[in-house]
């Protein structure tokens, strides 16, 4: 399975990558995290604050770009439409000739068919601007069944292409991963270790079997 995540200019536009999950799994974190791997390389990153229903996401978003030292798109009106925000970010990635943007979405509850909704909403108005390359599930490995049904519902309201596997450095070996690989077809790309910044590693798939073996 690819394991790479999109992070190269496409054409004449940015790499899109959209980043779902439930609330709790990290999603925000993640981003950012994320965004300071990329700038390591050298690659020039926007972030998108389509999470518009939470209190403080894009505050906390933003303090993750000024951290790492890029740029973030939001809106200053609580509530506004998350779709409207992600298009926005991604036309000031193709202006600003970045090499990825990268949308943080609502923690939306997987069980309202009304969010899941709006997640298909925001893929359908970006890609009226832009392709999205890639549609990351971040999953808590602490979650057990539960998460097997996240991930079958975040799949069919948007195409995932790989797994986040955070807070693995607690006692669990999140091991319903294995499931999900299994019934979706979808690689586990990222691993979150810890809160630092740096605490997000590319997934290996031995060093983890040995984990959960023993």
């Amino acid at each position: 399975m690819d394991r790479t995540i999109a992070a190269s200019r496409v054409g004449d536009r940015p790499a899109v990558v959209m980043v779902v999950g439930v609330n709790g799994t990290g999603k925000t974190t993640t981003v950012g995290k994320l965004a300071r791997v990329l700038v390591a390389e050298d690659k020039d990153v926007l972030l998108g604050a389509a999470d518009t229903f939470r209190a403080a996401a894009a505050d906390q978003l933003q303090t993750w770009g000024e951290r790492v030292g890029v740029p973030t798109v939001r809106s200053d009106v609580d509530g506004a439409d998350p779709a409207s925000v992600a298009f926005d970010a991604v036309a000031a990635g193709i202006e600003y000739e970045a090499d990825v943007v990268l949308l943080d979405t609502a923690g939306r509850l997987h069980n309202k068919v009304g969010l899941m909704d709006e997640l298909s909403k925001i893929k359908r108005v970006v890609e009226k601007r832009s392709q999205i390359d890639e549609v990351l599930l971040v999953l808590d490995a602490t979650t057990g069944q539960n998460g097997m049904r996240q991930a079958e519902v975040f799949a069919q309201a948007v195409n995932i292409t790989g797994i986040v596997l955070t807070k693995l450095d607690g006692t669990a070996k999140g091991g319903i991963v294995v499931n999900v690989q299994r019934r979706l077809g979808v690689p586990v790309k990222l691993i979150g270790l810890g809160e630092g910044p740096d605490d997000l590693a590319p997934f290996d798939p031995e060093a983890f079997v040995d984990a959960i073996v023993g």
